[in-house]
């Protein structure tokens, strides 16, 4: 799977959201779900779309608020 991908289905999911807050937790399960077989089972998987999500907000390309490490006490968005 590439960062690419994995890159686009998080940005389309929050570009769904039209702006509004989403947990960095539903985000990573989400992208999970979509993706299925493509990622790696289980943690690994969600780490990678976790890995991913930190890159697209130190990259400016998402907002966040609280400790993105800290996956069900932060949210992120896509900039305005």
């Amino acid at each position: 799977m590439s960062d690419h991908a994995i890159d686009g289905a998080i940005l389309s999911l929050l570009s769904a959201a039209n702006g509004q807050w989403k947990k960095v937790a539903m985000v990573i399960a989400r992208v999970a779900e979509t993706m299925g077989k493509d990622l790696p089972e289980g943690d690994d998987g969600y780490q990678l779309v976790a890995r991913r999500v930190e890159v697209l907000v130190n990259e400016g390309r998402l907002v966040a608020q609280g400790n993105i490490q800290n996956w069900r006490f932060s949210e992120v968005r896509l900039p305005n």
